[in-house]
Order: structure tokens, then C-alpha cells, then sequence
């Protein structure tokens, strides 16, 4: 894939440190990558925004924020109310595509969930998918409820003809309950894609040449990693689970 959508199950649930962790593992590789963020909002201008966290923790990496709006609200909500022009899906489509002519890699990182609207039109990062063509990674949590929102995600995928990738947990608690034990066996059917990784909670904070030389062991192969979904789901299942806690 050259073009790779990063949407999560809502908000605050781990995308931007999931696709820089996508983001460091393919740079590790070699690739030339590229992390296009469509809209950034909740930020002042000339604070950091989530492109400057991935390239605080991934490192080399182009960025790009096609528009910022300062309240923490849904993007075509934040514009109105900022009277500023929003994103519009077919921006999203043309910038990631032109990145992609210079880069092995193109992530796109959404605002909340899927179905977010962009403009008051109704545009959504689920309408720069198609036009891109481009799967979507979904990002969820770990705990209760999490089965119904991600379900949802994928419906609205595959009524749209969108793929999903795969699922990635994108904060996997140092002592998960019942409930994010049992999520880890339930989240592929729910989702009809893999399981693609769990990142640890708190992961955001380590050091940084820490965050880039463990992010392989969060992400599966598909991702460029080598972290085991059956292994690691046979492991949270046994009631003698060591604790996963990362310092």
C-alpha cells in the first residue's frame, strides 16, 4: 500500500500514536514516509499538534496539516464556528495522493472516528478513502464497549466498498480487565479484519530511541512488526497473565 487511512472508533483513543508507531517501524525499513493530518483541532497556532508528535517519536518523517481550527470540536463544527473555509474530502484525496508520488508511505490520520464530518456537506474521511482507494487501518480501545463501536466502524466500511486493514488496540492497559481480555478474541469478528497490534498505555511517553526500537513489538507483520495476535491473545487469557507494564 502506498496510501494508508488511520481512523479511530471515536476520540482520544491512541491514533496519533499508533501511526507514529506505524510511522517509526517503516522508517526503519527504509521507506520514505509522509503523515498527512486533514484537519488538527483543540490547538492554538504555533502550538504542537499531532503531526509534530509524530515526528517526535518516529523521527524523519514529512508532514503535512491541510487546516487547524482551535476549539476541540469536529471539524466542520470547529470551522463554522471559526468562520474558516473547511477541508473539504477531495483536498485529502489530491494531497495524500501527490504524496504518495514522493514517498513509499502515506498516512493519514483522521479526527475522531470515520463518519466525523469535514464540511457541512457531509464529507468525511470515509469519502477520502474511496476516492484514494486507500484501506483503512482502525484504530480502537481496549475495554468495555469497544466491540459495538468498532462493529460500527466496520459496517460503515463495508457498506462504502472500504477495506479495513485491520484493527489496532491503541492503548492496551499495563493490567487489563476481564473485558479487554475476552476483546482481544471478539475484535477481529466484529471488525472481519485482523488484529494488527495492541500499543501499551502510557507508550506516547517513553523515551524517544525507546519508542522507535519497541514499536515493532506492538505492530504485526502486516505493519511491518512482529507482534503475534495469537500469541498475545493466548497470553491475556490465562488468569496467571504477567503484567505488561513498560517504564
Amino acid at each position: 500500500m502506498s496510501v494508508l487511512i488511520v481512523s479511530g472508533t471515536g476520540t482520544e483513543i491512541g491514533k496519533t500514536v499508533v501511526t507514529a508507531a506505524v510511522a517509526a517501524v517503516a522508517l526503519a525499513r527504509g521507506l520514505r514516509v509522509a503523515v498527512l493530518k486533514p484537519a488538527q483541532t483543540g490547538v492554538a497556532p504555533g502550538k504542537p499538534g499531532d503531526v509534530d508528535e509524530v515526528i517526535r517519536l518516529a523521527g524523519g518523517v514529512t508532514t503535512v496539516e491541510l487546516a487547524r481550527f482551535p476549539e476541540p470540536l469536529a471539524p466542520a463544527t470547529a470551522a463554522r464556528r471559526a468562520g474558516a473555509r473547511p477541508v473539504r474530502p477531495e483536498e485529502v484525496a489530491e494531497s495524500a495522493g501527490k504524496l504518495a508520488t514522493e514517498h513509499d508511505l502515506v498516512l493519514v490520520e483522521g479526527a475522531g472516528g470515520l463518519l466525523v464530518r469535514f464540511d457541512d456537506e457531509g464529507g468525511t474521511l470515509a469519502d477520502a478513502a474511496r476516492l484514494l482507494a486507500a484501506p483503512v487501518l482502525v484504530v480502537a480501545p481496549a475495554g468495555l464497549g469497544t466491540l459495538n463501536m468498532t462493529a460500527l466502524t466496520a459496517e460503515a466500511l463495508d457498506t462504502r466498498g472500504l477495506t479495513a486493514l485491520g484493527v489496532v488496540i491503541g492503548s492496551w492497559p499495563a493490567v487489563p480487565d476481564l473485558a479487554a481480555r475476552c476483546n482481544l478474541a471478539d475484535l477481529p469478528g466484529v471488525a472481519g479484519a485482523p488484529l494488527l497490534g495492541a500499543v501499551p498505555h502510557g507508550a506516547g511517553g517513553l523515551a524517544v530511541p525507546r519508542f522507535r526500537a519497541s514499536a515493532g513489538d506492538w505492530l504485526a507483520p502486516a505493519l511491518g512488526g512482529d507482534w503475534d495476535a495469537a500469541r498475545f491473545t493466548a497470553d491475556a487469557a490465562r488468569p496467571d497473565m504477567p503484567t505488561r507494564r513498560i517504564a
